[in-house]
């Protein structure tokens, strides 16, 4: 699958719909009528931020419609990438009352009771955690995996991808093909051996170079023939997922396999945008061109506690999916339709994807809550800096603003 081809097509279409008002008209709260879309980045422990913003927007759904909505119940795709992936599991798989088989809020209590024993670096001191990172990333991954992948088997048993509450799209990177391969909830419905277990899906997006080992599995077609798989995780391909959401929607839409109940020419303007990131680190000068001059592959994965190739290049795909999409949005005079909430002055300890002390967790979690009340950002195309949008208030301001549209949303589609 050609998937620059895709992401041109979806530009187009957005062209078109701009030299053509005529095929939509702005929508309002009571005539909404919007194709939904929840995108979380790949982060480690990091997803924590992420979960704790998901928690504020479901109380203002619940607050809307009843304690028992969920997430899923208003999003008609949720992607997500390596623990954003583990996240859109959670989320949409079913439990045995067909329900979410977790909430936003028993998310944050999964991170906490889990990442200790998913990323065992407990009771070592900073000393001890440095040296064995170096020889880690020399003689083999960080961690053997072994606890992930039981957890994630025993949590998910037999559930497939084609099961979930709502479609959903996991991105990992098959390292034998070298190309990303993109899982999702529509294309299992039809393709037999994509139809992979969720189990095998999450154990593959989280499969982090230096962190974890690759992941096999096999599938198979209805004739029997057998697809095999050699996965890593799905930063390597698209750490923040936005862009490969929109794509997946914008081809189904094309192909006339999508529910979207608008116009019969798929109209971006009315797409939902919610982009969730599990933070960056602040701007310093940690890394310089003098200071990088002399490093070697060992630097490069090594130095001064942190890992400087996997920083900037998830940091790195992720700025560019925003300055993709923060395009598409301007250029649909849409910009309000895709919110964008991420932070981007981690330091120390919280930029790391695996120190799971209690602190850490509780660090990650307060960042998460203080987001909230930070003004709405939007990308400056011409810096690539994320600037504050006065008139636009606070996260939970544009979060609210959300809710109410999904809300409605949710409500207009019960009733036809």
């Amino acid at each position: 699958m050609n998937y620059t081809n895709l992401v041109i097509t979806s530009i187009v279409i957005a062209i078109l719909a701009i030299e053509h008002p005529t095929r939509a008209k702005p929508t309002n709260v009571g005539e909404a009528n919007f194709v939904t879309v929840l995108s979380i980045d790949g982060g480690g422990v990091r997803g924590i931020v992420p979960a704790t913003v998901l928690t504020f927007l479901e109380t203002k759904l619940q607050e809307l419609d009843g304690p028992n909505v969920r997430i899923a119940d208003y999003f008609d795709v949720i992607a997500g990438t390596s623990t954003g992936g583990l996240m859109t599991t959670m989320l949409a798989a079913p439990n045995d009352q067909n329900r979410p088989m977790y909430s936003a809020k028993e998310i944050i209590r999964f991170y906490f009771q889990h990442a200790p024993r998913i990323f065992p670096r407990a009771g070592r001191t900073k000393f001890i955690n440095s040296i064995a990172s170096v020889f880690g990333e020399v003689t083999g991954p960080r961690y053997d995996g072994k606890y992930i992948r039981a957890l994630t088997k025993m949590l998910l048993k037999n559930l497939t991808i084609k099961q979930t509450l709502t479609d959903v799209v996991i991105p990992a990177f098959d390292i034998r093909l070298l190309q990303p391969i993109i899982f999702s909830s529509a294309q299992a419905k039809e393709v037999a051996w994509k139809n992979a277990l969720l189990s095998d899906v999450c154990i593959s997006t989280s499969a982090a170079p230096t962190f974890f080992p690759p992941y096999y599995f096999e599938t198979r077609d209805v004739d029997g023939t057998k697809h095999t798989f050699d996965l890593i995780d799905g930063g390597v391909a698209a750490n923040n997922p936005t862009q490969m959401a929109i794509t997946h929607i914008t081809k189904e839409a094309l192909m006339g396999k999508y529910r979207f109940s608008g116009p019969e020419v798929f109209d971006g303007r009315r797409m939902l945008v919610l982009s969730l990131g599990t933070g960056m680190q602040t701007y310093n000068d940690l890394y310089t061109a003098q200071k990088a001059a002399r490093w070697g592959l060992l630097s490069w994965i090594f130095t001064n506690g942190t890992a400087p190739i996997l920083h900037i290049f998830g940091d790195a795909m992720s700025d560019m999916v925003d300055i993709h999409v923060s395009t598409l949005f301007r250029a649909l005079q849409a910009e309000k339709n895709y919110l964008r909430i991420q932070e981007d002055n981690l330091t120390g300890d919280q930029t790391a994807m695996d120190i799971s002390t209690v602190e850490n967790l509780k660090a990650l979690e307060d960042i998460g809550k203080r987001l909230l009340e930070k003004p709405v950002s939007r990308l400056n195309l011409e810096t690539g800096r994320s600037e504050v949008v006065k008139e636009e208030g606070n996260n939970s301001d544009a979060l609210t603003r959300f809710a109410t549209l999904l809300s409605a949303e949710r409500k207009r589609r019960r009733s036809t």
